[in-house]
């Protein structure tokens, strides 16, 4: 095969990032401290690649193309099949090229998925209650000073930072080994993000959301779109229990989620104050059926890190930003929580964000839901507006901008798909192994929190089901209204595309400041 414009492209580039000239190696380079000086080497090159390295065999280190014979080509590829072994990385592909009599070759190395422990928390509560300065707080061990300056590690957007309110979802991730946070320097830096995702034994993820009220349906987005494991409630010393804290925690026990509360900025005020939240906050967990537990020392954590994942217990952790007081016991809270249980169905993610990437195409991102989904392999996507479903195919994926070749239920990832359009798709959207069912129509038990009036046929509020929000019609009802408090059952009908949704799914409808939950009871395709 002659030479390639890849080929030359690489060449041309030289070594660094994640690509290594190799000549040839051989026997030699097996002897125990070459072999882990090399070792260290591809490891280094997966990590600046992000989980993917390439390697240029048959050339000098300056790129010098000097093509080796075939039973050196072979040893080469054998001696670097040992080196991916020793760090956890497979080869996924070798190109030959033919050059001068001899041999030139490109070879990808990549990962292997670990079996990491993985735990998503999503975090809600009031606007200005220290939800981003305490994830920014957790992922960097580094104090804030008192302005919210480690807020900028999530706060992505320039008026977010401009104004100091989060906007928009944010990720974070939090990685343990050997019972030890893996502290970030700059958690914006992609590189040590992946490095976090290849050393950790544990991941936590953050799905931080949003606490200003206009943009309610981003934090329901949040909490229902990913596959979370525990919620996170962040209430502010000096503000106390708000209506947007009652709230979030409605939505997270709507949503069957077990709940842990950090109370922040417990520096600004005196301990009586604190006291007086942790009060009233045992107040309004009790009035929902929940068991408040003060955490207090390590000898609280396990027991509380048990109970929590029952759901009847809430443990609450007192914080400070500033002294970082109480973040070593919710640290070692959040490495001893334990994931819950996954769905073992066939592969299922619904679309969160889209993107369109130069060099790679399309990507859409999400929180797998259930089952695992490896590169090359084809999926389903869909469903357009007519409620059909297209082929397409997994060209490659990254979980926290790491390099992955399989994902599996709780990974946040994105996926790069072809053959498919950005423009064609939108939130909502599924990807599954199986062809799934378009529905617009479907009968659901629901429940009315709060509203102004009676709600009647004809009723048309928005309606969040995991990345879904979209406009639906209460076609038909078993009684003639429904008010404030009340229950009942409805044949509900998306007004504008239908999606792909399934008996047993919960959700959440709004209408201005009207909200209830629901249960999919039945769908018709």
């Amino acid at each position: 095969m002659p030479v390639n414009a890849r080929l030359l492209s690489l060449l041309r580039r030289g070594e660094g990032e994640n690509v290594e000239f190799k000549e040839f190696l051989n026997s030699y380079h097996l002897r125990e401290g070459r072999f882990q000086s090399l070792a260290c080497q591809m490891s280094h090159r997966l990590i600046m690649g992000r989980g993917k390295a390439i390697y240029v065999v048959g050339v000098s280190d300056s790129g010098e193309l000097k093509g080796i014979s075939r039973q050196a080509f072979d040893e080469t590829i054998g001696v670097l099949e040992r080196l991916a072994g020793e760090v956890g990385a497979f080869l996924s592909s070798v190109e030959e090229f033919e050059v001068g009599g001899g041999v030139v070759g490109i070879v990808e190395i990549q990962k292997k998925h670990a079996g990491k422990e993985r735990i998503l928390i999503g975090t809600a509560g009031h606007v200005d209650h220290g939800k981003s300065t305490l994830v920014g707080c957790l992922i960097t061990g580094k104090a804030d000073d008192g302005d919210g300056a480690t807020r900028i590690y999530l706060d992505v957007l320039k008026h977010e930072i401009e104004r100091g309110l989060s906007a928009d979802i944010s990720f974070a991730v939090l990685g343990f080994r050997k019972g030890k946070p893996i502290r970030m320097k700059n958690p914006l830096n992609k590189r040590e993000k992946a490095e976090v995702v290849e050393k950790a034994e544990k991941l936590i993820s953050f799905v931080d959301t949003v606490g200003h009220e206009p943009w309610l349906r981003t934090t329901i987005r949040g909490l229902l779109g990913q596959k979370i494991d525990y919620g996170l409630l962040v209430v502010a010393a000096n503000d106390g229990v708000m209506r947007t804290t009652k709230e979030h925690l409605g939505i997270m026990l709507a949503m069957d989620l077990p709940v842990i509360i950090a109370i922040t900025k417990s520096d600004m005020v005196e301990e009586s104050k604190v006291k007086e939240v942790l009060s009233s906050l045992s107040a309004l967990l009790r009035s929902v059926g929940r068991l408040p537990y003060h955490v207090r020392n390590e000898e609280d954590i396990f027991r509380a890190s048990e109970l929590v994942h029952s759901k009847p217990v809430v443990p609450i952790v007192v914080t400070s930003a500033v002294t970082l007081e109480g973040y070593d016991l919710l640290e070692l809270l959040l490495y001893n929580l334990r994931p819950r249980k996954r769905a073992r169905d066939d592969f299922l993610m619904y679309i969160d964000r889209l993107y369109r990437v130069s060099g790679v195409g399309t990507v859409v991102s999400g929180c797998v839901r259930s089952g695992e989904i490896r590169e090359g392999e084809e999926v389903f996507i869909g469903p357009f507006h007519d409620g059909s479903f297209r082929k397409v195919r997994v060209q490659s994926m990254e979980m926290h901008y790491y390099r992955v070749e399989r994902a599996e239920a709780g990974d946040i990832v994105g996926i790069a798909v072809k053959p498919v359009e950005f423009d064609e798709l939108r939130r909502g959207m599924v990807l599954s192994k199986r062809e799934p069912k378009a529905v617009w129509e479907f009968d659901a038990n629901v429940i009315v929190f709060s509203h102004p009036t009676r709600i009647r046929r004809g009723y048309e509020p928005v309606i969040h089901v995991e990345t879904i929000a979209e406009t639906v019609v209460f076609e038909d009802m078993d009684k003639e209204y429904l008010k404030a408090g009340d229950r009942g059952k409805v044949r509900i009908r998306f007004k504008y595309n239908p999606h792909h949704v399934f008996e047993g799914q919960k959700f959440i409808f709004r209408e201005g400041r009207s909200k209830g939950v629901g249960e999919i009871l039945r769908v018709y395709s």
